[in-house]
């Protein structure tokens, strides 16, 4: 009960003058003492459904679909990161952000005559209960899209799958190897299929946590370029990342609000992933400063390297020719060190591993002296009583 009682028509009519009647186009009737329901601050017309966490202003649906789909229209216009005629492989892993993106761009690009050729680019890691599960989005939205789809896999182009790597390199550094191979993969199956540059998912959130996270690992090349909304301009597939303004909360109300269909399941492998650290440090920051995701993204756009500090130069690597500031790039590296037994080897300083290869010697002597301090670490130990 909320106390009031209406006791003839004459107060019936009196509380729906003062408070709306339902059909009157003022909102549905409300109580004495009840707050006043909340107007769209764009149309104020419609009801709100939602405060928007970016930038506070209370929307209702439509106003919000409508201003989040003009934000990323307005990205992709004031970065140029398309051109009329480019083929785009969009990286769909069947999650929130490649699934908006999936559909956004298609959207965007009839209704603002991008003239751009779209595709899907999977790439299947080999992770039994996950990536099969994602992939199985990617198909459904596949069909709903009506964009061409291509996976390439770990297993075809490595001869490795995530489960199999797992099971000889364990939970501690399985990250390192599944970041590197599916940054290359992105990049091979995108040449395969002639794409022109690769569009990926990262949001607002992303590029904060990678700023934060190369800023306390010290990593100053990846540091400067992080922030990047386009990369790969000195040679290698360019990449673009159209969301790169959104918040993550925003992408999945508008997932919610279109109705799209998308795998939510983190990597069964992940828990223990550095990025997973620093991302629950920057939702404490956030929750004290909700500025927090804009503040680190403006900090890597505006960063600056002073000009005595020694920055890697790109070249290519002389077994697979992909993009490298070493001889041998780092997914090279990482296969010899599976191929040879020693996963471990690729994962720390690389120099020892690639003078021995780039010299034609048989490394395993050496890479075995390394391994043995860390195996006698993780072995038993005798004990004197």
């Amino acid at each position: 009960m909320l106390g009031v009682v209406v006791s003839d028509a004459r107060d019936r009519r009196g509380l729906q003058g003062s408070f709306g009647a339902a059909g009157s186009g003022r909102g549905p009737p409300r109580w004495p003492g009840m707050p006043a329901p909340v107007l769209c601050a764009s149309c104020g017309s419609r009801r709100a459904a939602l405060r928007r966490p970016k930038t506070g202003q209370a929307l209702c649906r439509e106003c919000f679909v409508t201003a989040f789909e003009a934000e990323v229209h307005g990205t992709v216009v004031s970065a140029r990161l398309f051109q009329p005629g480019e083929t785009v492989a969009i990286g769909a892993s069947g999650g929130k952000d490649s699934t908006v993106l999936a559909h956004v761009l298609r959207l965007l690009n009839e209704r603002h005559g991008y003239g751009l050729r779209l595709l899907l680019l999977s790439v299947d890691e080999g992770i039994a209960g996950y990536r099969d599960d994602s992939l199985a989005a990617v198909r459904r939205n596949q069909g709903r899209l009506g964009l061409p789809l291509h996976v390439v896999s770990y297993q075809e182009l490595y001869g490795w799958s995530m489960d199999r790597i797992v099971r000889h390199v364990g939970l501690k550094n399985n990250c390192t190897f599944c970041g590197v191979f599916r940054r290359q993969a992105l990049d091979r199956g995108a040449a395969l299929l002639g794409a022109d540059k690769i569009a990926t998912g990262h949001n607002a959130d992303d590029i904060a946590e990678t700023v934060l996270m190369n800023f306390l690992r010290g990593d100053v090349g990846r540091l400067r370029r992080c922030a990047d909304i386009l990369t790969g301009s000195e040679g290698q597939l360019p990449r673009c990342k159209p969301l790169k303004h959104a918040y993550e909360k925003e992408i999945v109300l508008y997932a919610y609000f279109q109705g799209l269909d998308y795998f939510s399941t983190e990597c069964v492998y992940s828990p223990n992933a550095y990025r997973g650290h620093t991302r629950a440090l920057l939702k404490d920051l956030e929750a004290t400063r909700p500025s927090t995701v804009a503040d680190l993204v403006h900090s890597g756009e505006r960063l600056a390297v002073r000009e005595d500090v020694r920055m890697p130069t790109q070249g290519t690597c002389q077994r697979c020719g992909y993009l490298s500031s070493q001889p041998l790039c780092k997914a090279c590296l990482l296969l010899e060190g599976l191929n040879r037994g020693l996963p471990r080897l690729g994962i720390g300083k690389p120099s020892r591993l690639q003078k021995a290869l780039l010299g034609g010697e048989k490394p395993e002597t050496s890479l075995r002296e390394e391994e043995g301090p860390w195996q006698a670490k993780r072995g038993p130990r005798a004990i004197d009583f």
